[in-house]
């Protein structure tokens, strides 16, 4: 019965990777933490298909902060360079459509290429409707005559529904561009991208096939057992992973800030299992988070702490506690510091 419901929720759910319907926030369980590293404060994503945004810029603001650093990233100017990105190969071949929907390792290559902002300087709340906009951006592209006055048109949709341009940063009393601000922030090489899938030789990158990797990011391909000590090792050692998986099973609840497989699959049998639910589609790509922290019940079983992006509005005030055996089973790829 778990799996029928899945499949049936399985093309609601590939919408939009943020936040399910609001119930009452009822939990029983009881964690004691045993490593949690600092973040900065939950943000919402709202109606948008930005968590891979927010999970990754997360990331890199823990990771600054636990080397005595402090920076707060915008997950908004992103998307309006990604928005700009694509609106203009729409435009010149009449072909695609303008989508928010991505990968994490995505994040690293439009800072690369376009720079980063700080939250205070360059934000909007969580009612913007980043679905609205880019289907008033497609319409814009079929109704101008000129790319210029097309990129004037769009320019004006985005400075009103999202924010103006900002051509400098300033922090701590310096000035940067967005290119240099983002280059202070995150290095070339820095992080990893991982996955574990056995249709793929282990210890090679592959483009992993996911309908959001739409620019083909290539992952390296390990063993679920090294993927898993990859996560635990780098907590351990006070850097997050922005982790990317499947939040359609039962036991995932975010009104209960837990996740937990109903029917834990032996070890020895979850690479296979893990294999066979991938390709009958039964473990999807909907929703990346960041972990921050490792905790354990009473029962002393061994969970994961991650930050979300859906609000605060939770026991654990915006946080989950993710089991491991449900990281097991349902990561479909992480991004990792570069140890």
């Amino acid at each position: 019965m778990r799996r029928i419901i899945a499949i049936l929720f399985i093309g609601v759910l590939l919408v939009s990777c943020g936040r399910k319907t609001a119930g009452k926030a009822v939990c029983n369980n009881q964690f004691t933490t045993d490593v949690l590293l600092k973040t900065t404060p939950v943000k919402d994503q709202g109606r948008s298909d930005l968590c891979w945004d927010y999970a990754m810029l997360a990331t890199m603001e823990t990771e600054h902060l636990m080397q005595g650093d402090s920076v707060n990233l915008s997950p908004d100017y992103v998307a309006r360079r990604l928005i700009e990105e694509q609106a203009d190969r729409l435009y010149l071949t009449h072909r695609g459509t303008v989508s928010l929907r991505g990968v994490a390792p995505m994040l690293l290559r439009l800072i690369n290429t376009y720079g980063l902002n700080h939250y205070d300087a360059f934000h909007c709340d969580s009612t913007t409707d980043y679905h609205v906009i880019c289907r008033k951006v497609m319409q814009m592209a079929r109704g101008s005559i000129t790319l210029n006055q097309f990129n004037q048109r769009m320019g004006e949709l985005l400075d009103r529904e999202i924010h103006a341009a900002i051509p400098r940063v300033y922090m701590l009393g310096a000035v940067y561009t967005p290119l240099e601000f983002a280059h202070s922030v995150c290095r070339p090489g820095e992080y990893t991208a991982y996955t574990s899938f056995t249709h793929h030789p282990f210890g090679e990158p592959f483009a992993l096939e996911v309908p959001d990797n739409r620019y083909g990011d290539t992952f390296m391909n390990v063993p679920i057992d090294s993927l898993m000590n990859i996560i635990i090792n780098n907590v351990r050692h006070g850097h997050p992973v922005c982790w990317e998986g499947d939040v359609t099973e039962d036991g995932f609840s975010f009104q209960q800030g837990t996740a937990d497989i109903d029917e834990p699959i032996p070890l020895g049998e979850v690479q296979e299992e893990r294999q066979r639910e991938f390709e009958h589609h039964l473990t999807t790509d909907d929703h990346c988070m960041e972990i921050v922290g490792i905790a354990h019940n009473k029962e002393s079983q061994p969970y994961f702490i991650m930050k979300n992006s859906w609000g605060s509005c939770n026991p654990y005030h915006g946080f989950m506690y993710v089991s491991f055996d449900y990281v097991r089973m349902k990561t479909i790829a992480i991004v990792a510091h570069s140890l």
